[in-house]
């Protein structure tokens, strides 16, 4: 297994993904659109993990931006997500090991995740790598 920044060419996988994490069928235009411009912003770190013959069964995406309150570059894991035949193979850890090693390695200190309520597997296994439970998230939506 191994690790990689994303590409362009990861668009349709992560694509898939991101509808099998949130359960739904995105627009795939619109999603190409966001997806190419943040792989483009220097404050998103987006990752791949791939097996032995190079094919991608895991993602991770972080962005970073600078919050008064901790006076420092923040980044915040968006998505993670695991191919469902490579679940507890240790695919979610080696990706967020490297993309801890990449902030590490670019001075940043801190990494956040919000995760659903109903994903309390997704909650132990960010407890189990060291993360603690600090806020709440509040969402509204307008309109």
């Amino acid at each position: 297994m191994t690790t990689r920044f994303a590409t362009q060419e990861d668009v349709r996988v992560v694509y898939g993904f991101i509808n099998e994490l949130e359960n739904t069928v995105f627009d795939y235009d619109t999603f190409e659109k966001y997806y190419f411009e943040n792989l483009e912003n220097k404050n998103n770190i987006y990752l791949v993990a791939t097996d032995t013959v190079k094919n991608v069964i895991g993602f991770c995406s972080s962005h970073g931006q600078i919050l008064l309150h901790h006076q420092c570059m923040v980044f915040e894991i968006q998505e993670l997500f695991i191919a469902t035949d490579y679940r507890d193979k240790k695919v979610g850890r080696f990706l967020l090991q490297a993309l801890e090693d990449i902030l590490k390695q670019q001075g940043h200190e801190l990494l956040e995740v919000t995760s659903n309520k109903r994903r309390t597997e997704a909650h132990r296994f960010y407890i189990n790598n060291g993360f603690a439970e600090s806020h709440f998230k509040f969402t509204k939506k307008l309109g």
